[in-house]
């Protein structure tokens, strides 16, 4: 069998091999290995904790294998995933506030870590403090605003996949996060008059 012939019948074994049915583990399989860092950073976006984002990544995978006779009919595995990661933060989130949490001016509230560099101490506690406010402030919108521009921006999700995730149209997708925008803006033009007075 010459190299010519060798390629061709190599081809036609992996198209045959491409075509068979996989078994839905196999599928799970792919998911996990494919998407697990895209539903990880969803639930973060949405919990803000790495221990409670890794617990919903578990849990979205496991409610995936729980409904796994429905990996069939499934056209985009991503947004699929990322519709169930959503559900799964959003959840956890809701179960979360519904517990005492300890208030910011509590001094039993432990310290948030500032991550070491090479920058002054003065900078990155200025950095760290920005980037608390900014998440206070997307955490202060109303819900219908703060979940597509969490998505969107933070997690660099396609107003297609956005509204698939939520469940909502891509027109609706973008006029959400441009107000969403449009309100940090103003909040933080606010806060900056505030402190130049």
């Amino acid at each position: 069998m010459c190299e010519g012939e060798r390629l061709v019948a190599g081809e036609a074994i992996l198209s045959e091999a491409v075509t068979l049915p996989r078994s839905a583990d196999e599928v799970l399989e792919d998911l996990v290995r494919q998407h697990s860092r895209l539903v990880y950073r969803i639930a973060y976006a949405a919990l803000r904790s790495h221990h409670d984002a890794e617990d919903a990544t578990q849990e979205t995978f496991l409610r995936v294998l729980r409904y796994s006779h429905k990996l069939a009919m499934v056209e985009n595995y991503k947004t699929w995933l990322a519709r169930i990661a959503w559900r799964v933060a959003v959840e956890r989130s809701q179960r979360r506030s519904h517990k005492q949490e300890i208030p910011l001016d509590d001094p039993e509230r432990p310290a948030e870590e500032v991550a070491s560099s090479d920058e002054p101490a003065d900078q990155a506690l200025q950095g760290s403090q920005i980037g608390v406010l900014l998440e206070r402030l997307i955490a202060s919108l109303p819900e219908k605003l703060r979940e597509p521009l969490i998505l969107s921006t933070l997690e660099e999700m396609s107003p297609r996949e956005v509204a698939a995730t939520l469940g909502i149209n891509e027109a609706a997708v973008r006029s959400r996060v441009f107000r969403a925008r449009q309100i940090l803006r103003e909040k933080l033009a606010g806060r900056g008059h505030g402190k130049s007075r």
